[in-house]
């Protein structure tokens, strides 16, 4: 396996199939998870990245603790998010003690950094997502041509998840306006008008103020 450099950001060799993981999440409930889906290989030094799902791909999974604790977890994210070699994608657990702290990561990650972020209940259904991830990326050989793009949509699912965490903003909803505006930051600046054209005045409002509130 190759060493990934003392920056903690990548490349790192993953074979096919693999996840690369973090060795502080060897014997977690989120690596048993995961054991017979998906081949995990353990490696230290992979901080700030806890799982690499490709070269280019990799996850940064924000627990409960990290949020209470404070913002020190936004460090991780921008490190990552200014690594030329790296597509991250934020796993964040949202339960009823973090919850009160859930909407600033959601504005700094998703609005601030325009990465992806999915919100989970814990552990378990983490270990599900990455999962799906690993599989979407070995359902076509390496060789084929079509693969790089297949690759490139892997978060618009994800991507459907995190527009639906604006409030008034259901999975239907979401994937309108991602037809309209297929980027967070389009959203973002979308005015009112253009808004409601897809969702409606109510519902226009409320996402216009999500985002004029978070600047």
């Amino acid at each position: 396996m190759d060493r990934n450099p003392p920056d903690g950001t990548g490349p790192v060799h993953v074979p096919l199939g693999h996840v690369v993981a973090n060795e502080k999440w060897r014997g977690s409930q989120l690596a048993q998870g995961m054991q017979g889906k998906v081949k995990l290989v353990f490696e230290d030094g992979l901080a700030p990245v806890d799982f690499y799902l490709s070269v280019r791909s990799c996850i940064l999974y924000i627990t409960e603790a990290d949020l209470v604790a404070g913002n020190s977890y936004r460090k991780r994210l921008v490190r990552v998010r200014n690594s030329s070699n790296l597509q991250g994608i934020a796993i964040v657990e949202k339960t009823p003690t973090s919850e009160q702290y859930f909407p600033a990561i959601q504005k700094f990650t998703v609005l601030d950094l325009g990465m992806v972020l999915l919100p989970v209940a814990g552990q378990v259904e983490a270990s599900c997502i990455i999962i799906q991830l690993v599989q979407e990326q070995t359902k076509e050989p390496s060789k084929n041509p079509f693969l790089r793009k297949k690759q490139a949509q892997l978060s618009e699912p994800f991507l459907l998840r995190t527009v639906q965490q604006i409030p008034g903003v259901g999975k239907i909803k979401a994937s309108l306006l991602l037809q309209k505006f297929p980027s967070i930051q389009q959203l973002s600046n979308a005015s009112i008008q253009e808004l409601e054209q897809v969702v409606g005045q109510a519902a226009a409002q409320q996402i216009h103020a999500f985002f004029t509130q978070s600047r």
